[in-house]
């Protein structure tokens, strides 16, 4: 990951947790947590689909970057016991309906990502894990390092994918076989599953990102809106609506389940570290 490059154009940095960059036509947006691996904490989440709302209202902008600092993409929603309100786990008490109108907001948040109208491109380095995965399932293309790595491990204690992009990028067999386990797998071999359209070196994923979206900004603003419509709406008509809410209702079930509430209460006593280290041991 190299460092974030100088500006094309000056741009206002209004958020806390991002970076904001215009290079050209493309607006690069790197998420600003790395002492956090980029953490998915509920500002991150906000400023995040703020961002990308103000930068497709630019019609000058035609192709949108998302990339993390430090070392890893993104580790997932931010479940840190010490912050309050951080985590589902650690807010107050919910009811299942609370919890379900909870998980129903992961879907309508990372949908406007999945509709904005111009192209959103995530470049994953490191990993990209667990709610990680939510956010770049939800962008139109996602290009990874090669030995990035990909996956959704609360499948072993807390749950599953609150809003489910998978089955629509990797199939039903590759699906099954990373959320019926929580296994990782690289970059390189998630494009050779088709859950990520391709890999390269990590040392040349800046580039090779920012010159696709480049390619893409010589495009007119409205024929790139046009056409992602058209493919969008493609997957609506596989049922992806109706695939977010049935997947926030059984992630739900899954925090019901006696292995969820084992492992909340290891976090609360342990720590995340503690926590993980202990379920992950059973898959070396």
């Amino acid at each position: 990951m190299t460092e974030i490059a100088q500006q094309d154009q000056e741009v206002a940095q209004p958020y806390e947790t991002l970076v904001i960059e215009r290079i050209g036509k493309v607006r690069r947006l790197t998420l600003n947590r790395p002492e956090r691996r980029n953490a998915l904490s509920p500002q991150l989440q906000d400023e995040l689909v703020d961002a990308v709302r103000v930068a497709q209202l630019d019609k000058d902008i035609r192709a949108i970057i998302i990339r993390g600092a430090g070392p890893s993409f993104c580790a997932g929603y931010d479940i840190n016991p010490n912050k309050a309100g951080q985590g589902r786990e650690y807010a107050p008490p919910m009811t299942v309906e609370e919890d379900v109108a909870l998980c129903l907001t992961f879907g309508e948040k990372w949908g406007k990502l999945w509709n904005c109208r111009v192209p959103v491109i995530a470049q994953v380095h490191g990993y990209c894990v667990a709610g990680g995965t939510d956010l770049a399932l939800h962008c139109d293309m996602v290009i990874a390092a090669d030995d990035a790595k990909l996956g959704f491990p609360p499948v072993r204690s807390q749950g599953g994918p609150p809003t489910h992009m998978w089955v629509y990028h990797a199939g039903p067999q590759w699906s099954k076989r990373l959320l019926l386990t929580g296994d990782t797998i690289s970059g390189a071999k998630a494009a050779e599953i088709g859950l990520v359209l391709e890999s390269v070196p990590a040392e040349q994923l800046d580039d090779h990102v920012l010159a696709l979206a480049t390619r893409m900004s010589h495009i007119g603003h409205d024929l790139l809106v046009h056409n992602k419509r058209i493919v969008n709406l493609g997957v609506e008509l596989m049922g992806r609506g109706t695939m977010q809410a049935i997947a926030a209702i059984h992630d739900v079930l899954g925090h019901n389940a006696p292995e969820a509430a084992e492992f909340n209460g290891r976090l609360r006593q342990d720590g995340v570290r503690a926590a993980v280290k202990e379920r992950d041991a059973l898959f070396p």
